[in-house]
């Protein structure tokens, strides 16, 4: 089966950053964008999709020693998939809280270089440790194929995985409505798995993995029986047992 194309939809979510419990940092809007206007929802999620995707690209962002291209990537998949939605006027809550939050990272000032310390220092802290979805990657249509920066939001797990203080991951594989239900039962199972190995190649015990696929029984877009959808092709990894919870 040929993929759909769909740039925007097609990536993973870069460092899995944004959730509804982190607080937002600075540079972000006071009010959640998910409260405004569709009409100016549109343009002020089109500008941040558009100044995410400019830094996504900037060769000094790239090649620099900071978290600026992380944030980028994640804003421009997030807002995009927002975009998506706006186009049919209706919003979608979880990524325009995700756009909002990775756009403010992205453009929060450096912090200044911490003088050394005269006390002990204070344990690892938990900020910006995604409470409940870690990170959600989007497949191509009838593909069991990892985006293709599925890798960086792995890696963003496994690395902050001691930090974060994440026991255990459970990742669940979604389909779209456009095949039977048997079969989409077997590609959600492997999609699963492939974000599931790729976790483990990172270094993330496979005891710590929960695998499990739920086929279109739980999309995050209700749609008739046999349309493709983009937003339902999913394998999301939550975490279980953060710090603080």
């Amino acid at each position: 089966m040929a993929h759909q194309p769909g740039h925007w939809m097609t990536g993973g979510m870069t460092g899995a950053l944004a959730a509804l419990a982190l607080v937002q940092p600075s540079g972000a809007m006071a009010q959640p964008l998910a409260d405004r206007p569709i009409g100016e929802l549109k343009t002020e999620v089109r500008s941040r999709y558009d100044a995410a995707l400019a830094m996504s690209v900037d060769p000094a962002v790239t090649a620099a020693d900071s978290n600026n291209y992380a944030w980028a990537s994640e804003a421009k998949v997030q807002c995009g998939i927002a975009l998506g939605f706006l186009k049919s006027n209706s919003k979608d809550a979880e990524s325009l809280r995700r756009c909002d939050f990775a756009y403010g990272m992205m453009t929060r000032a450096p912090q200044p270089a911490a003088e050394a310390p005269l006390v002990p220092p204070a344990p690892p802290s938990t900020e910006n440790c995604p409470p409940e979805v870690a990170s959600t990657f989007y497949f191509d249509w009838d593909s069991t194929v990892a985006p293709v920066d599925a890798a960086q939001s792995v890696a963003f797990m496994a690395e902050n995985r001691t930090r974060c203080a994440w026991r255990s991951f459970t990742v669940v594989g979604h389909t779209d409505r456009s095949g039977p239900d048997s079969y989409n039962d077997g590609l959600a199972l492997r999609r699963a798995h492939a974000i599931a190995d790729m976790m483990g190649g990172a270094g993330i015990p496979a005891d710590t993995i929960a695998v499990s696929g739920m086929g279109e029984r739980q999309p995050r877009v209700q749609t008739v029986d046999g349309q493709r959808t983009p937003e339902n092709r999913r394998v999301e990894v939550e975490v279980n047992g953060m710090g603080g919870q």
